[in-house]
């Protein structure tokens, strides 16, 4: 459970300690390295070293831009982000020398490149790489024809990198497609496990979720036959969690039942190992078989045992089916029919790039204040590194514009590695080129090793990973004539006031995020009820999926959201702590809703429909009034007794013959009564969410 207090040290050390598992697959981290090492390699073999380094510092600043997605998407992200990398270098070339442009063309560059983080952070990369190449490229003025020649090699090395990057598209058309589901289908084996009975088991899979319906349906999505197979694997994936969380409720803990998962476990953990590889599932299916023989012993004696035939019986022909589309997933295995046009759920689409830049060009917008922000600080510690002519001072605003994020814990957290890193880099450096012969190729093979380490544990540790860049930048300088050994006091200073800069510059303007968590809370409570609501309307299957697409992407905000308030100074403990039980108790809600969506088809069976639709309703008006209470609205008055709605729908339904499904309806009315009159409470007991915020 996360601290409910602000503690600097506390968050100082988790900082330096938290390492996550590195997940940048082992060919990208090799193409990367390529892209950056080859050009060099040859540049020297050739004896145009200059050449070599300018194609060498392209890719590696266009590095970051190689995300996984599908290749369209990646192809639109590399070719964007070398032609910004292109066109700041030659602006830096070109202006360098002129002290009031530069200092022009960097508050530009800062405010335009802030305001990306409006398009998340791929796209922020990009506005991140033009600050860092203008500032660096600006240490060297030169002629109009040489910064054209110079921006042309950077330009290059960016385009060199995308080849890389693409090359795999003829051989390997649906890769990421693959890997984004195969993602999906091992959380839901994780899921399947007769242990796993809390989502809360399995964090991953609603993210993993929510990126496979980008990848599969977003803007850049690929238009091939599989891609039929993969929306199949897609929509099986919501259904069989939904059959989980419904034989969930309804199985008893017999051996034959946890026998059953076990199989239906291991079958979707053999097809997600058959996506993987693009192979057929010929394991899953010798599984299926193993699975179809637990299933018939699980009713041997018993036809029904407590409700479960019908999932059982659903979540068996679910699992053969996606066997069946694994098979055809992939492009050794197309389907034979065109893929239909299938788009994102409407919550999930995004405005066009005008309307999200013209709604961020205000002073309340997050992106608008970091914008502004980083325009500052990149412009003065351009002017400070010239007016105190601090030697390699270019890395001063380099530092600021990397540190420098839109939120303070990030901030802070960046610039403590980036200090941190940069000085264990450079001894680390020092050492390693002191008993490494002196010889062009030996340097060559240890900067490769570097650029590995640092592109493989970039998401993993960013102060380790900033080390081995260090390490990369001092020692690709080195073939430019720069002594490794010298300035090494310069540099860690340059890095420590670029730091101190970044973190001044939030400071003085900040945007702090218990100023917007409320927004974040009530967002996600809106779309809780908004699911709430699609589950009354049977004859809205559709908007099911589209709101239950909404909850989830509602869900990660508010979490991001809370992560990012517990970071920051000065958050009060209650305001944190009513934060963490709304979204845990919100959280209990979204799995009841889950839930009952899954048993609907089971108590359909009931009399009174229109009633449980009404109590369904009723529930989502109260969570709507909790959503409105975040928001500051006035709370709405004589709201009805949810426990005495509850008893009293059950005593109209309470018949002999329909039990079993009273008895479910009973079950999950109970657990979602429990969890909004919760909510409510949690809203009542302390004042700090209640009020709106100064």
């Amino acid at each position: 459970m996360p601290s409910t207090g602000y503690s600097l040290r506390h968050h100082a050390i988790e900082s330096l300690t938290a390492i996550k598992r590195p997940d940048v697959p082992l060919q990208v981290v090799l193409r990367n390295a390529a892209a950056v090492i080859l050009p060099l390699g040859i540049g020297i073999a050739s004896g145009h070293v200059q050449v070599g380094l300018g194609v060498a510092a392209g890719a590696l600043n266009t590095m970051f831009s190689d995300q996984p997605g599908p290749y369209r998407q990646r192809m639109h992200q590399l070719l964007l982000a070398s032609l910004v990398a292109g066109l700041a270098s030659l602006v830096g070339l070109l202006v360098g020398g002129e002290l009031p442009l530069m200092l022009l063309a960097t508050a530009a560059c800062g405010f335009f490149g802030g305001l990306l983080v409006v398009f998340g952070v791929d796209t922020a990369r990009v506005g991140m790489t033009s600050m860092i190449l203008l500032v660096v490229t600006a240490s060297t003025p030169t002629s109009p024809a040489a910064a054209l020649g110079g921006a042309a090699l950077i330009f290059a090395g960016g385009l060199l990198l995308t080849t890389f990057s693409l090359a795999g598209w003829p051989l390997q058309r649906y890769w990421p497609e693959r890997q984004a589901v195969a993602k999906v289908y091992e959380g839901l084996s994780a899921m399947a496990l007769p242990q796993a009975r809390d989502e809360a088991a399995v964090p991953a899979l609603t993210e993993a979720m929510t990126s496979l319906q980008y990848t599969l349906l977003g803007r850049h999505r690929a238009h091939g036959r599989a891609m039929e197979a993969f929306g199949v694997l897609l929509e099986l994936a919501e259904r069989i969690r939904l059959e989980l969380m419904a034989m969930d409720e309804l199985a008893d803990d017999t051996a034959t039942y946890r026998g059953f998962r076990h199989e239906a476990s291991r079958v979707l953990a053999a097809i997600a190992e058959a996506l993987h590889h693009g192979d057929a599932p010929e394991q899953a299916n010798d599984d299926l078989r193993t699975l179809r023989a637990s299933e018939q012993a699980l009713f041997d004696g018993d036809g029904n045992p407590h409700g479960l035939a019908a999932h059982v019986h659903a979540l068996a022909g679910q699992l053969a089916a996606a066997a069946r589309n694994a098979d055809w997933a992939g492009s050794r295995g197309e389907l034979r029919a065109m893929a239909a046009e299938t788009r994102l759920p409407e919550s999930l689409r995004s405005n066009s790039a005008w309307a999200t830049l013209r709604a961020a060009m205000t002073p309340h917008s997050v992106a608008f204040r970091h914008a502004v922000r980083m325009a500052v600080c990149l412009s003065a510690a351009l002017w400070l590194s010239r007016l105190l002519q601090l030697p390699h001072g270019y890395w001063l605003p380099m530092t600021a514009a990397i540190v420098l994020r839109p939120d303070f814990a990030a901030t802070f957290k960046f610039g403590l590695l980036r200090v941190l890193g940069t000085v264990f880099g450079l001894v680390i450096t020092t050492v390693l080129l002191h008993i490494t012969p002196y010889d062009p190729w030996a340097h060559l093979l240890l900067m490769a090793l570097l650029c590995m380490a640092f592109r493989y544990l970039a998401t993993a540790h960013y102060g380790i990973a900033v080390a081995a860049l260090t390490g990369t930048v001092v020692i690709l300088l080195s073939f430019d004539g720069v002594n490794p050994g010298e300035a090494v006091i310069a540099r860690v200073i340059n890095t420590a006031f670029g730091c101190g800069m970044a973190l001044l510059a939030y400071v003085a303007w900040p945007t702090w995020e218990r100023g917007r968590a409320r927004a974040a809370l009530a967002a996600m409570l809106e779309a809780y009820a908004s699911y709430l609501r699609s589950l009354a309307r049977p004859d809205q299957r559709r908007g099911r999926h589209e709101a239950r697409s909404a909850a989830r992407t509602a869900r990660i905000n508010a979490q991001a959201s809370i992560e990012r308030m517990r970071a920051e100074p000065g958050t009060p403990a209650e305001l944190l702590a009513t934060a963490h039980a709304l979204f845990a108790n919100g959280n209990r809600l979204a799995r009841s809703a889950m839930t009952l969506e899954a048993l609907l088809d089971d108590l359909s069976t009931l009399p009174g429909q229109a009633e449980i639709r009404l109590f369904i309703d009723t529930l989502a008006g109260r969570v709507q009034t909790v959503a409105e209470t975040l928001r500051g609205k006035s709370a709405h008055r004589d709201l009805p007794d949810l426990r005495r709605l509850q008893r009293h729908l059950l005593l109209q339904l309470d018949q002999p013959d329909r039990r079993p499904a009273a008895e479910l309806l009973e079950r999950v009315s109970d657990r979602l009564v429990d969890n909004v009159n919760t909510l409510v409470h949690v809203m009542e007991r302390p004042p700090a969410l209640a009020a709106p915020a100064g």
